[in-house]
């Protein structure tokens, strides 16, 4: 009798379990989707107020109204071109220092990554406000320069980190074996470190691109009322223009995104994300 109640207790606890995480799921897809579902809904109804339950009708005139106000075009202009130059930036400065931190145990190594790291686990608002005052003596403020400066600064742990723990993963007998066949160093790095390493560096480039096109603060604090970006933009959207222009602006705002980590799903899936933040 007791064998008998014992598999139904743990068949009992496993509805259990599957109850709650099915209700955790659906709540969790709601929390993410709901939203997105509201701003496409909202960017194609001419009209939608509460206790209505449908829009008065369905337009495209919402998108020609952002395009017609210049300061929405110019914020996308900016956004469009500043995160690009971000990237690049960043990749100059940081994949020789990536290359150095998975290739050479110089001193300081852990010291130096770990200092970079932790930096990024505080509020940035204090930094900024610091950047802003040598701006104003380095006459920075309200530049494109000062805003990919202070842009670039939030991108250096993902563009060290991962690079980093994409060339340490890179086999070195591998390397060695080509030098032995008479490849030089650069062939060498260019044919097989650089190859092997390419994934893990797409990723570091999508997330810091994601990173410049949505940060806001240190945008804000240093660019206005000069240089406004697509997340600056937004602050003047939501106290201005009606809603409707409000869920146009932020669909446009992360279509970028959404389409970079369509591209890169396959590499960070693959687990290229999770493995730049395990280098040893």
């Amino acid at each position: 009798m007791a064998n008998d109640v014992q598999p139904l207790n743990l068949h009992t606890k496993s509805i259990g379990v599957k109850a709650i995480l099915l209700a955790f799921s659906i709540f969790m897809l709601l929390l993410i989707v709901g939203p997105l579902i509201w701003l496409a809904v909202h960017a194609f109804a001419v009209e939608w107020i509460f206790p209505s339950y449908l829009p008065t009708g369905w337009t495209l005139e919402w998108f020609r109204k952002v395009f017609e106000v210049s300061a929405l075009v110019s914020a996308i202009r900016y956004s469009l071109i500043i995160s690009p130059i971000v990237v690049i930036v960043s990749a100059v400065i940081c994949l020789p220092a990536a290359y150095a931190s998975a290739r050479y145990n110089y001193w300081g190594r852990r010291t130096f990554l770990i200092m970079m790291f932790a930096s990024n686990a505080f509020p940035k608002i204090g930094l900024f406000a610091t950047i802003a005052t040598l701006y104003y003596f380095l006459n920075l403020m309200g530049t494109i320069v000062g805003v990919i400066i202070v842009q670039v600064l939030g991108t250096i742990i993902f563009m060290t980190w991962i690079p980093a723990a994409a060339f340490a993963a890179v086999p070195k007998s591998l390397e060695e074996a080509a030098r032995d066949a008479g490849a030089s160093k650069f062939r060498v790095f260019r044919t097989i470190t650089l190859r092997m390493a390419m994934p893990g560096i797409l990723v570091a480039m999508v997330m810091s691109f994601i990173y410049a096109f949505d940060e806001a603060q240190g945008t804000y604090l240093v660019g206005a009322p000069s240089i406004y970006t697509m997340p600056t933009a937004m602050y003047a959207i939501v106290e201005t223009y009606p809603v409707q222009v409000t869920a146009v602006f932020s669909i446009l705002l992360t279509i970028p995104s959404v389409l970079l980590i369509g591209l890169a799903r396959k590499h960070i899936i693959g687990g290229q994300l999770a493995e730049g933040f395990q280098i040893k």
